[in-house]
């Protein structure tokens, strides 16, 4: 038998060395192939700067603070959320996040391979359910990736394991920890354990105790579910004995200190954050809060997130006294009337120098209506009656128009499409405008404004820091324009700094969340819009309003005798009284009225005529000036005048002249009530605030005179009138009817001489 031939001795070795070969490929392949797929999803955070806070609390909230930095006004956060440091958490509260949520927290470098397989282990066999994320790792996926939070891939946890590893390399354990306290969520909108101490336990978070802090601390791992405001507790109470658990297990605390924690019952002391993070005086911090958005160009994020300081305008000490008058004001109205609640008074109170708004009254209640009345947010302004005569004194003077020059100021005028009639159809005479001013003529101030075109009033309000809509009739002098109290205070300020307009702002100061000043309104530009010449001398008339036996706003006298000068204002029907009044340290704008609608079936209600506003602004200055010596307006030398006249509107000469002043005096004060029929121009009907029928703002207009020193041209007292005639459809021109001022004959004093002067002063 052949031997068959024998076969080829293989070698196992080489076929060894082929397998190890083909499998190393194989990995090294799979290595580089997974090599890059991981630098494939961190490629976009390579170049992140861990070291920059801003990228890692994405959320602190902004404070705002009134002018001396020592009362908190609002604290405006997207989330609840109060950043502490180490030393203000419990200790408690460190031991117990360490051992429940990550126990090797000070052994690993940023993710822990350990606690990956012990949580493999626990999860694949059943018995039980365990995460493997670090504290660093959570912190990192709260904060950089919060957009990813929800997705659950291996990518996510490549990407939070390389950061967390970043993280460590630039803070300290100790630091990642309190990042980590500051940033968790501890459920309904509550952000850190500061945050989540006061919201659930009223206190500070270095207070809690070891039940309080155990209980806190089982929140995070499912904040809707394991918090104490659900189904009563339970769930809490049990997440809370885990943790006790834990930290007993890892020796943090003794086994009688474990016991008496898990027996203790669940007490909730809740205190619950306002929604829009304002704290007080909520009129003018919801203005800030808008002013940081509209002029300062914050957006709401920035504001929420942004972790500013706002350091406001607002003088507590004045904005106290603001309301207490305003409170006051409003109830003596509501009382006088018989009615609840149904008046309110809305002010403004500005720096003249700067701009700055000291104190700002919107309303009786914000609760209530958040229709700011002061500034006209959610809603509009007011009518402002004879308050807005101001502005057409200021244009005269302005043309070069003495205040003394005399003007028309019968108690009723007619107009193209308009008529004007004074308070109760007093009869003024011809008289200076200063004196017309004090006892707010709407007749007189109707033949200026006209004489002067309205165009230069609402200029020239404009100018002076009036922002809303004016009309462009001969109604515009008597306020029948909505306008604010912030508004008027503004352009009345202008006069008060001697011509320099500064628009008004409720910020001081903002600083960064670093602490850096990013916007400074210490100091502000204003822009001279007046001569110091012609503001000077519209305050000098206006001081009469105050100081004049005749004038309409002698309730406005001061204690401390600081000058005041000022204008009262009230529309058709008493619906709004007005009082607007500067001294060199202030300008203030007083409104009273029911905000309800002029018109409709719930249109407002009229003010008592014995109400006045003027008061309202005395009680406020007395209390900001108290202690403070009385200081003159800046001086100046008159305008330039010229001689004027205007046959048309009855103006020409001045007082003292030919052309004396006859004016009547009277032994009762009147009251500042515009009265108007249609509009000037637009022939229509204005009720609401025509400015021809203005009342309560203090003595309002109308007027009260006294005899003046100057001696009046007819010594005789004037006969009741008969019934006027109608006045012709102009007024007539410079009257001129004062008599030789020597002494009176026999004559004089005949029936038919006393008639036919009686006549021709009815007739102008």
């Amino acid at each position: 038998m052949k031997n068959r031939p024998s076969a080829k001795k293989k070698h196992p070795k080489i076929g060894l060395l082929v397998v190890v070969s083909v499998l190393a490929a194989v990995i090294v392949a799979g290595g580089v192939g997974i090599y890059a797929l991981g630098m494939s999803w961190i490629g976009d955070l390579t170049e992140y700067d861990v070291s920059n806070t801003d990228n890692l609390n994405t959320s602190l909230p902004s404070e705002a603070w009134d002018s001396t930095k020592t009362v908190q006004l609002a604290k405006f956060q997207l989330d609840n959320r109060e950043p502490v440091e180490l030393n203000q958490i419990s200790q408690y509260v460190l031991d117990g996040t360490v051992a429940t949520e990550d126990e090797r927290f000070y052994e690993h470098g940023g993710f822990d391979l350990a606690g990956i397989a012990r949580a493999l282990v626990v999860n694949i066999t059943g018995s039980g359910r365990e995460g493997a994320s670090t504290i660093t790792q959570q912190f990192v996926r709260n904060t950089i990736l919060s957009d990813e939070m929800d997705e659950i891939s291996i990518k996510r946890k490549v990407r939070e394991m390389y950061l967390s590893v970043k993280l460590e390399e630039v803070y300290s354990k100790d630091e990642i920890l309190r990042m980590y306290l500051n940033t968790i969520n501890y459920g309904n909108a509550t952000y850190g354990i500061q945050a989540a101490s006061q919201r659930y336990f009223s206190k500070d978070a270095t207070d809690l105790t070891l039940a309080e802090a155990a209980a806190l601390v089982g929140i995070p791992q499912s904040p809707s579910y394991n918090n104490p405001l659900v189904d009563g507790g339970k769930n809490c109470i049990e997440r809370r004995n885990l943790v006790l658990d834990r930290m007993l297990s890892n020796g943090y605390i003794t086994q009688e200190e474990h016991d008496a924690a898990q027996q203790a019952p669940l007490e909730v002391n809740e205190t619950i954050p306002t929604n829009d993070g304002i704290l007080a005086y909520p009129y003018f911090t919801s203005y800030m809060r808008q002013e940081l958005k509209e002029e300062l160009g914050m957006s709401e994020a920035e504001i929420l997130k942004g972790g500013f300081t706002i350091v406001t305008t607002l003088d507590v000490t004045a904005q106290e006294a603001a309301e207490q008058a305003a409170r006051d004001k409003a109830a003596q109205a509501n009382g006088t009337a018989g009615l609840d609640n149904v008046f309110e008074s809305a002010m403004a109170a500005v720096d003249p120098e700067t701009g700055h708004i000291k104190a700002l009254v919107g309303g009786r209640d914000y609760s209530e209506s958040q229709v700011n009345l002061a500034t006209g947010t959610g809603g509009a302004g007011r009518q402002s009656g004879s308050s807005f005569k101001t502005f057409t004194l200021v244009a005269a003077i302005k043309a070069g128009i003495d205040p003394q020059t005399l003007i028309n100021c019968s108690a009723t005028a007619k107009f193209p499409g308009w008529s004007v009639e004074n308070i109760n159809k007093t009869e003024y005479g011809t008289r200076s405008i200063a004196r017309a001013f004090a006892v707010s003529s709407n007749t007189g101030f109707a033949r200026l404004c006209l004489s002067l075109g309205p165009d230069a009033v609402a200029s020239t309000a404009k100018e002076m820091g009036i922002h809303s809509d004016l009309s462009s009739t001969g109604s515009i002098t008597l306020g029948v324009d909505a306008v604010t109290p912030l508004e008027m205070a503004e352009a009345y300020a202008t006069l008060a700094s001697g011509g320099v307009h500064h628009n008004t702002t409720p910020v001081l100061q903002v600083y960064n969340r670093d602490d850096e000043l990013v916007v400074d309104n210490t100091t502000t530009e204003g822009e001279r819009v007046l001569e110091p010449e012609v503001a000077h001398a519209a305050l000098k008339v206006m001081e009469g309003v105050v100081q004049s036996s005749e004038g309409t706003g002698t309730d406005a006298a001061l204690a401390n005798g600081q000058v005041v000068a000022g204008k009262t204002g009230t529309s058709d029907d008493y619906k709004d009284s007005w009082f607007c009044g500067v001294t060199p340290q202030m300008s203030v704008a007083f409104w009273l009225g029911d905000r309800r609608d002029y018109f409709g079936d719930n249109s407002c209600e009229s003010i008592p005529s014995s109400v006045t506003v003027a008061s309202a602004f005395a009680s406020f200055m007395n209390v900001v000036l108290e202690g403070q010596p009385a200081v003159d307006f800046a001086n100046a030398a008159n305008p330039p005048y010229k001689a004027y006249t205007d046959a048309k509107y009855g103006i020409g000469g001045t007082a003292g002249s030919s052309g004396e002043d006859t004016s009547k005096d009277s032994d009762k004060k009147g009251k500042d009530t515009d009265s108007n029929s249609a509009n000037g121009t637009n022939n229509g009907s204005n009720s609401g605030g025509t400015n021809g029928s203005n009342t309560p703002g203090g003595p309002s207009g109308g007027g009260t005179d006294k005899p003046d020193p100057a001696p009046t041209p007819d010594p005789e007292p004037t006969p009741d009138p008969e019934p006027t005639p109608d006045p012709e459809p102009e007024p007539t021109p410079d009257p001129e009817p004062t008599p030789d001022p020597t002494t009176p004959s026999a004559a004089s004093f005949s029936l038919p001489t006393i008639w036919s002067r009686t006549l021709q002063m009815l007739a102008a």
